[in-house]
């Protein structure tokens, strides 16, 4: 691994801070590279009210000296404007009187497991970390990432496809994830979106089920697409379990709160197919090089970028933190109870699918870096505009 992302900071606590180390120097950065992807985290139809409360502005503090990177790790602080509502809560030196622990563990988070595995009787203690808020950090890193991969001609979007029950037709769903160009499918409509639905009807259907789950005291799951266009082949290995291409991004997304799949390509419909159906034919012609005319192993095969658009679809599980609370136990009088009940969002599918984006970005370039192993813009550039010449005349 060339590039390193680490992250720290609590929901409420001042701030959240990311630390992204390796990128290369040369590439030209300012605090409204940041804007657009984090802008676009906070949206969505069902999210709760803290995305009112946080502007997510990111302070460059490190790596970064007029207008561009240095090589250097590079710093990024998002303060958290709720924290003056929760300051004694988070003190870092000193406990409120009257505080009094959090010893309800919610169903489905990390609550009991955490508290399990560092011994807390605060479940505070491993809910302000676990909190989907930390992704704030990895959206700021990720811009990063994308910035660099659109120097590189490599650029990644996102659709949601279904909200509960509310999906998009079959002909959508396939226009989508069998994409093999960016204009096949209109992604600025999704990016627009308040639930990142490119598809109007569907969209308001998206709406209206999350706006029951609201009013029933429940919360809703779903299922998005992430394309990268542009990534040269012979990116990963098949050498090698742990340098498989699919490996490393599907590590990446999964790593994200909540989502609990993620498929390539094709997916679990290839299980279904004969083996001479579920493959895409190779051809090739002069001045073209090498192509296909279909796209089901979602420009992956053998663990390697083959020059196909890379299709990733995640599903996120219905959010935990409900207003009806679950049942569980006290973890100090093991007392049957309800679990805690916390600010949450009805439905945070748009958001996943942008968080995903950054996922991929940092994965993608983690693996571009490796494959070419330049320390600046410039020397990484000419090094992939040479391997593109030479895949496209192999």
């Amino acid at each position: 691994m060339k590039l390193r992302l680490t992250t720290a900071g609590e929901s409420h606590g001042p701030a959240i801070v990311a630390v992204l180390d390796g990128m290369v120097a040369g590439l030209p950065i300012s605090e409204s590279s940041f804007a657009r992807m984090l802008l676009r985290r906070k949206r969505g139809f069902g999210r709760s009210a803290r995305q009112k409360i946080e502007p997510d502005v990111v302070e460059i503090v490190g790596g970064v000296r007029f207008g561009k990177t240095t090589g250097s790790p590079i710093g990024l602080v998002i303060k958290n404007q709720d924290f003056a509502n929760w300051a004694a809560v988070m003190d870092a030196a000193k406990m409120p009187d009257g505080y009094e622990p959090v010893t309800k563990p919610r169903p489905g988070h990390a609550d009991l497991s955490g508290a399990i595995k560092f011994g807390h009787r605060d479940v505070r203690d491993v809910l302000e970390r676990a909190s989907s808020r930390e992704t704030v950090a990895r959206v700021a890193a990720g811009a990063v990432c994308a910035e660099f991969l659109a120097r590189l001609n490599v650029s990644i979007r996102s659709a949601v496809l279904s909200i509960g029950r509310a999906a998009v037709p079959a002909a959508v769903r396939k226009r989508l994830t069998a994409t093999l160009a960016p204009g096949d499918t209109d992604w600025d409509e999704a990016d627009v979106s308040d639930v990142g639905c490119p598809h109007g009807a569907t969209a308001d259907r998206m709406r209206a089920v999350i706006k029951a789950a609201a009013e029933a005291g429940d919360s809703l799951g779903g299922t998005f697409v992430v394309v990268a266009y542009g990534v040269p082949p012979g990116i990963g290995s098949y050498a090698e379990w742990d340098r498989r291409l699919t490996g490393h991004l599907a590590q990446a997304v999964m790593s994200i709160p909540a989502i609990k799949a993620v498929e390539f390509g094709g997916g679990f419909d290839l299980a279904k197919m004969s083996g001479s159906k579920a493959q895409d034919e190779i051809f090739h012609r002069p001045g073209k090089g090498w192509f296909r005319c279909t796209n089901r192993a979602g420009g992956i095969e053998g663990g390697i970028s083959n020059g196909a658009p890379i299709v990733i679809r995640p599903a996120m599980k219905p959010i935990p933190t409900v207003p009806r609370p679950l049942r569980t136990a006290d973890i100090v009088t093991h007392a049957k109870t309800t679990a805690l009940r916390e600010r949450a969002d009805v439905c945070a599918v748009p958001a996943a699918a942008v968080v995903a984006e950054a996922m991929v970005a940092f994965a993608l370039a983690d693996s571009l870096l490796e494959k070419f192993g330049a320390d600046s813009l410039d020397e990484i550039s000419a090094r992939v505009d040479s391997w593109r010449e030479y895949a496209a005349r192999f």
